[in-house]
């Protein structure tokens, strides 16, 4: 995998990382382990694709 493609990657799951854990934060009323657990899951999915 070229590194062209590993960027790509890496702000395709950043876009969801940065919107997606301001709206878990809001859903859980400002609690920040659901938003861990969020930001961990989409870390391990980034890390899957990277390790093809």
């Amino acid at each position: 995998m070229n590194v062209s493609r590993k960027l790509g990657i890496l702000v395709f799951f950043a876009v969801p990382a940065i919107i997606g854990g301001g709206i878990t934060y809001h859903i859980f009323d400002g609690n920040y382990v659901p938003v861990l657990i969020y930001e961990t899951l989409l870390l391990s999915i980034a890390g899957a694709y990277f390790s093809k």
